[in-house]
């Protein structure tokens, strides 16, 4: 498992990858003090099934240069939600209508959330 400072540029490269492949409604939610389970929820929307495998692709290419790999991915084949779970930090690509339904924002509403403008807000400080 990568280090906090890791987990936040971790969380960063995938945003940025996410936004290569023009993912929309970006929002990193900082989950490190209401869970043990990740540091990191990287959540954006993607068009269609198409739209979200070719974020996910994109997330896996740029993390694979870096040398990091995801631990599980799931629902990439089906493309309405999909997973990478990279210990520290989990991507989910949503069609907008799955997104809408499961609402992860809402259900995790106590954490800190950055927008794709407000990324580098992100305290790297953080021990």
């Amino acid at each position: 498992m990568t280090s906090p400072h890791d987990a936040t540029a971790l969380a960063e490269s995938i945003a940025a990858a996410a936004l290569d492949r023009k993912a929309s409604d970006l929002a990193i939610l900082d989950l490190r003090d209401v869970s043990s389970v990740t540091d990191f929820f990287v959540i954006c929307t993607g068009r269609s099934d198409v739209h979200v495998r070719a974020i996910c692709d994109r997330v896996e290419e740029k993390l694979g240069e870096e040398d990091e790999r995801p631990i599980a991915r799931e629902g990439v084949t089906h493309g309405r939600w999909a997973l990478l779970d990279y210990g520290n930090v989990v991507v989910h690509v949503f069609q907008p209508e799955a997104r809408a339904f499961y609402d992860l924002e809402r259900l995790w509403s106590h954490a800190p959330r950055f927008t794709s403008e407000s990324t580098s807000a992100i305290d790297h400080g953080r021990p």
